[in-house]
């Protein structure tokens, strides 16, 4: 079988060098209803794309979910863009598990001639990597892995972004929202309590929801938060109880780190301020949206479509940052309070030039006490081994290429209570 796929894949690749494959404003898609693949193809004649260095590069897209998880919606519009932008060929696949279909999916795109084949869920890492090796002509990349840098593998990639400084400039948003309704007498300084929902106790929510109360904390001293955890990536109905679970706890403005529309929703009818995640949800909550952080995937896709093209190198482990245009804020909403706009964008200046770092550590303590070493575990093991220093010039250095892409601040900090930590 292995050597079946291999054959057919070196098949399929040569043919797809031999005919220029694009993508245009012509495209037409067909979609596969029973796997969940879409196909893009060419529109265009040679001529259109002749100067396209990137004409040869045909791309396979696996998604966790579909375009009703916001997550996966955000992943598939950046991969259509990029695509697009490039000239190039490129296959999707929806609602592909984090379990052995991945692997599957994973060799029929390569099978199918995709040179370049990407994963955005973090379960979907084990089964990447089981390709990778299996087929070594072919550049596969996943979005927030861990395994890399330890695996060595020159055809497998990790990528993230600096997405809690994302998360961070929305807590800026957030903390100005408290202030506002302090200084209008709807809450006391004592009641500044935010709610989160968080699918999961990983470092990756640990280190979303950390940085979005540090922004908050930023402007507003007195802001506290408690987060609850709902288990699931992507379940419309625990992220709506959450919701209101936080809501008659007395959180008066939430947040969340999961996929769907739940919690929103839930805030829009609560008449609670709700900042939001991978995407404005002003549409469906007019009254009560005030922004949202994500991380715009098409810079790293137009990179790795690049590398490909031109044989260059692919970092193994590549963070996106907000001078990258990786990591972006959504058009405020009309619950934003007055400000707002100027408050990120002098913290976005900040951030950039680096005179303000989000986990600086005399902006927060643990147990009381301020961090002057933190050994986190960067080259993840079964047992969980801290083993890389990660602070440094009086921050922790989050998601730093030279180390990992993927988060690893994973520590509880005051002012922040869970709910529950099953998860």
């Amino acid at each position: 079988m292995k050597k079946f796929k291999k054959l057919m894949s070196a098949i399929l690749a040569a043919a797809m060098v031999m005919s220029l494959a694009a993508c245009s404003d012509g495209k037409t898609e067909a979609v596969n209803e029973s796997n969940g693949t879409a196909v893009a193809e060419s529109g265009a004649s040679t001529e259109e794309n002749a100067n396209t260095a990137a004409s040869d590069v045909k791309v396979g897209f696996i998604f966790l979910h579909d375009e009703n998880s916001t997550y996966d919606l955000n992943f598939i519009n950046a991969a259509e863009e990029a695509c697009k932008a490039a000239g190039v060929e490129y296959m999707l696949k929806t609602n592909i598990p984090e379990g052995q279909e991945c692997y599957e999916a994973a060799c029929e795109l390569a099978d199918a001639g995709c040179n370049i084949v990407f994963a955005d869920s973090f379960g979907h890492e084990d089964y990447m990597i089981e390709a990778a090796k299996e087929y070594p002509e072919v550049q596969f990349c996943h979005a927030t892995g861990t395994k890399a840098h330890t695996e060595n593998l020159s055809n497998y990639h990790n990528a993230f972004a600096s997405i809690y400084e994302g998360r961070y400039l929305a807590g800026i948003a957030a903390g100005l929202k408290l202030n506002e309704m302090i200084d209008n007498g709807t809450i006391t300084e004592d009641k500044a309590k935010m709610g989160y929902i968080g699918a999961y106790t990983y470092a990756e929510v640990i280190s979303g929801y950390t940085s979005f109360f540090l922004g908050a904390r930023s402007v507003c001293p007195s802001a506290t938060m408690e987060v609850t955890f709902t288990g699931s990536w992507y379940d419309e109905t625990a992220e709506k109880e959450g919701a209101n679970k936080l809501i008659e706890d007395g959180c008066v403005l939430i947040s969340q780190h999961a996929d769907s529309m739940g919690a929103p929703t839930a805030c829009e009818k609560a008449g609670v301020p709700d900042i939001s995640y991978n995407g404005s949800t002003a549409s469906a909550c007019p009254n009560t949206f005030v922004v949202s952080s994500r991380i715009d995937w098409a810079p790293y896709f137009s990179y790795i479509i690049d590398a490909t093209a031109n044989g260059k190198e692919i970092a193994t482990d590549w963070v996106g940052t907000l001078d990258t245009g990786s990591v972006v804020l959504t058009d405020l909403g009309n619950a934003a309070a007055e400000g707002t706009a100027d408050a990120i964008s002098k913290a976005e200046a900040d951030l950039k030039s680096g005179s303000l770092h989000v986990f600086d550590t005399t902006k927060f303590t643990v147990e009381g006490k301020e961090l002057s070493s933190y050994m986190a575990d960067v080259d993840t093991d079964a047992n969980y081994t801290a083993d890389t220093e990660v602070i440094t010039d009086g921050y922790f250095a989050e998601s730093n290429p030279e180390f990992r892409s993927a988060p690893y601040f994973n520590l509880q900090i005051d002012g922040i209570s869970l709910l529950d930590t099953a998860y």
